[in-house]
């Protein structure tokens, strides 16, 4: 953006801020436009049934005093007014901030089911953690159905576009972001340790503000003039980065084509982001360091792991490899005291090579082979050398005489199911969607998802059976230090992730009311407890889609199910309860022996970074008679959200 500016641009009688975020609206590019235009929100034909919120409402008008429109089950009644600034958020520095047009603070309208009703200037500049983490929520909500579009388009098209930037672009043009105001340190609302599938997500959080260039940087008022300095890195790894030391960083500069074939290497110039890390290095001021990690299988891909604040201690011209060009490296070391990230990262890849041997591991498989990934089990608190035995089962044992529904007929697909392919009955039963993406992340939540089943003609490979193939992440039973055992991750969790199913006995209403007036229910999952609502899916709006029924995120389980894992079971017993979960779970329906049957996936609900203990909602049980919930067991989740009790 600085070439060729329009002379409207910028007002020709201010220096031109190459780091200032302009209001320059791409015709046919796919890159992420940073800010809002000043003239006024985008307007539009809206959905009837709704009230217009921003980033959606056209100008602003006298609301009308009718009567109000019912709002559905879990959807948050808007205010009759809006209160939202027209405006973006400015980003003016300096001297500049007193000329600001006073803005009403208003704080942002947030409900209790995780809806995103509207973000207020305030909060698009300084978020918190509830906004960051419902940003990225609303991100990759509607790039995964952007991805299932286009899953759906590849059948006649066989292109595949990148829904992230899509996603991106369509959240910034309408002021869904938060942290637009550059600052030095800490951003408020991410923590130290997150990870970040998608360069993307970096931006709409504030963390790093360039979807491509790894050094950020902002303008500050030095002694004399105004001068940059750098305030975010990602480290790729491609270019030496990484030093023997875990808080260290051997930060090579941009520029001079260093690491790109067949481009003429040349010495890297002190301009731009070179510029800003050497201004840094002598003010000392802390950068903040996002990671790059190649993960898993796909080594094509990259995992971002914010590693927190480091501050430059060395900087000096080294030659590139080749011997031809100079290049500028920067010694970067972490600020003592804070979490450890990549470090953690680095500890696992040993832990996963056997060497060296991890400390507190009991078992290197609980699951005596019964899984294709092995479970560990591992204590480090206590001095207890297993839990109370079991044996591991991979999904549900249904008792002789169960049978409560009619079998239908599979699909006729010769290979695997296909997005977008009208034929196939299991695609129609899940209301023309297919449930997964290609890669087998779950879209949305739905009220019950078909997947495909023995009885259908499609090859056991199908990413319509996401919940019937195992584990796909090695899974790690450790002790707490006050809630018994838990159940954690070796491997980073994308958010839709399938994680395992609620394996164990199929129990009626008479063995579950003797294990509860026994007080023998600790391993206990049932269907009918009365649970938080929460909002995962993507906001249809955004696509100008009208919500439906099929959007709905209430389940409509065709019977009760309740599962004891007391005795037999899988992973799933071991996972705590939360009030503030980063786990859900979806009942899914296929069919096995000629019927149908139900069973409890559990799906990553957002980003989960290696261990991390993973926790779902327990639910209330119901009062004899009555819908009230009432929690039996004493809540030890620690949540900012803790509601005292659970069961």
């Amino acid at each position: 953006m600085e070439e060729r500016l329009g002379q409207n641009s910028v007002p020709p009688s201010r220096t031109i801020d190459k780091y200032k975020i302009l209001d320059v609206k791409p015709i046919r590019s796919m890159i992420p436009v940073f800010s809002m235009s000043p003239q006024g929100p985008a307007s539009g034909e809206y959905p009837s049934g709704f009230t217009p919120f921003f980033p959606f409402g056209g100008p602003q008008q006298t609301p009308s005093r009718g009567v109000a429109t019912p709002a559905p089950l879990r959807v948050y009644r808007a205010r009759d007014t809006d209160g939202f600034d027209d405006h973006a958020a400015s980003h003016s520095r300096g001297s500049q901030s007193s000329k600001r047009k006073h803005v009403k603070r208003t704080p942002v309208v947030l409900t209790d089911s995780g809806f995103l009703v509207g973000i207020t200037p305030d909060i698009r500049e300084d978020g918190n953690r509830d906004v960051v983490n419902l940003i990225l929520m609303t991100f990759d909500a509607f790039r995964r159905r952007l991805c299932q579009l286009e899953d759906a388009k590849e059948l006649i098209t066989g292109s595949i576009k990148r829904a992230d930037l899509k996603a991106c672009n369509t959240l910034m043009m309408k002021g869904i972001r938060t942290n637009m105001r550059k600052r030095v340190g800490l951003v408020p609302g991410v923590e130290i340790g997150d990870i970040f599938f998608f360069r993307m997500e970096l931006c709409i959080v504030g963390l790093h503000s360039q979807s491509m260039g790894g050094i950020d940087a902002m303008h500050v008022r030095g002694e004399s003039e105004e001068e940059t300095l750098a305030i975010s890195i990602v480290s790729s790894g491609e270019y030496d980065d990484e030093a023997e030391d875990n808080d260290v960083i051997i930060y090579t500069g941009q520029g001079g084509n260093f690491n790109k074939k067949g481009k003429h290497v040349k010495d890297q110039k002190l301009q731009r982001g070179n510029l800003a890390l050497d201004r840094s290095s002598r003010q000392h001021n802390e950068i903040r360091v996002i990671r790059g990690i190649r993960e898993g299988v796909n080594q094509n891909s990259k995992i971002y792991v914010y590693d927190g604040l480091y501050k430059i201690q060395d900087s000096w011209m080294d030659r590139s490899k080749s011997g031809s060009g100079g290049v500028f490296k920067y010694k970067l070391v972490k600020v003592p005291g804070q979490p450890s990230a990549f470090a953690v990262w680095k500890s696992i890849q040993k832990w996963k090579s056997g060497f060296p041997s991890r400390t507190g591991l009991i078992l290197a498989d609980l699951s005596s082979g019964a899984e294709s990934i092995s479970v560990t089990l591992v204590n480090d608190v206590d001095n207890e050398k297993a839990p109370a035995f079991f044996t591991y089962f991979h999904s549900l044992r249904h008792p002789e005489s169960f049978s409560l529904m009619q079998p239908s007929h599979g699909c006729n697909c010769t290979k695997a199911c296909v997005p977008g392919d009208v034929n196939c009955s299991c695609i129609r039963k899940n209301g023309g969607d297919f449930p997964y993406t290609g890669n087998g992340i779950l879209t949305s939540r739905k009220q019950l998802v078909y997947e495909c089943g023995p009885t259908c003609h499609c090859f056991p490979n199908c990413k319509n059976r996401a919940s019937q193939t195992g584990l796909k992440h090695h899974m790690e039973v450790f002790k707490t230090k006050d809630r018994g055992w838990g159940l954690r991750s070796l491997d980073p969790i994308r958010s839709g992730s399938f994680i395992c199913e609620y394996a164990g006995e199929v129990i009626d209403k008479a063995k579950l009311s003797q294990l509860v007036r026994e007080r023998d229910d600790d391993y206990v999952f049932d269907t009918t407890h009365i649970f938080d609502t929460f909002k995962w899916n993507y906001e249809p709006r955004l696509l100008e889609e009208e919500s439906t029924n099929d959007s709905s995120e209430d389940y409509a389980i065709p019977y009760p199910l309740t599962i004891s894992a007391k005795n037999i079971g899988n992973v799933a017993r071991f996972m705590n309860h939360s009030c503030s979960p980063n786990v859900f779970w979806q009942p899914v329906i296929y069919e096995e022996n000629n019927q149908s049957f139900l069973h409890v996936a559990f799906f990553a609900l957002r980003h989960i970074p290696p261990m991390t203990e993973l926790t779902y909602d327990y639910g209330f049980s119901r009062d004899e008679g009555s819908n009230a919930p009432k929690g039996r067991k004493k809540c030890f989740c620690g949540s900012s959200k803790c509601h005292g009790s659970y069961g």
